[in-house]
């Protein structure tokens, strides 16, 4: 089955892209063309993933899928939040929103977090809609260089790891991104379009 993935983000594909295997051939936005961002204006994360799969569906009349994550950690009323990728500002820039998430919390002892994923997939004008979430913590400083983001800030429970130091292979058993997208393939397989 062929389906466009509504990003750019060249670490969130590949992710996909390995979970998904053989048995899909995604593309992404930029090997249909589409060079531009789509808008995340939306107030909550599958608020943001309806969205952008919507978008992409209503240009091009094909099935797509699309993600948002957040990070969302208890003591900071659940901040980033879908507010993840540009809590710093709208560079996206994963090391500024790091920095600003460990001054939030200097002195604060309740680190508890939780990674969310939302996957929206639009098939035949039809909308469903998957979710993974993993709870963790938040350790004090960056370690690890693999993953993206938030990744080298997050300790899954009993993991004793940031997911910036497990390989992709590895974080696609047990990541947030990895539940929704399981949710999604199997729901697929069961589904006749």
């Amino acid at each position: 089955m062929e389906l466009i993935i509504a990003s750019h983000n060249e670490n969130k594909i590949l992710e996909f892209k390995k979970k998904l295997g053989k048995k899909f051939f995604l593309k992404s936005l930029s090997d249909i063309g589409f060079k531009d961002d789509i808008p995340e204006n939306e107030n909550t994360i599958e608020k943001n993933a309806i969205f952008k799969s919507n978008f992409i569906y209503k240009k091009y009349n094909c099935n797509v899928f699309s993600d948002d994550t957040g990070l969302e950690i208890e003591a900071l009323n659940s901040e980033p939040g879908v507010r993840s990728a540009r809590y710093s500002g709208e560079e996206k820039n994963s090391l500024k929103n790091i920095k600003l998430v460990l001054k939030k919390l200097t002195g604060i002892s309740n680190r508890n977090a939780r990674f969310k994923t939302v996957i929206s997939l639009i098939i035949d004008d039809k909308n469903y809609c998957f979710e993974g979430v993993v709870n963790g913590t938040i350790i004090d400083k960056p370690i690890g260089d693999m993953g993206f983001g938030y990744d080298s800030i997050f300790v899954a429970n009993n993991m004793n790891k940031t997911f910036a130091e497990i390989s992709i292979d590895e974080k696609n058993k047990i990541s947030h991104r990895a539940i929704a997208t399981n949710k999604l393939i199997d729901f697929i397989n069961k589904k006749v379009f």
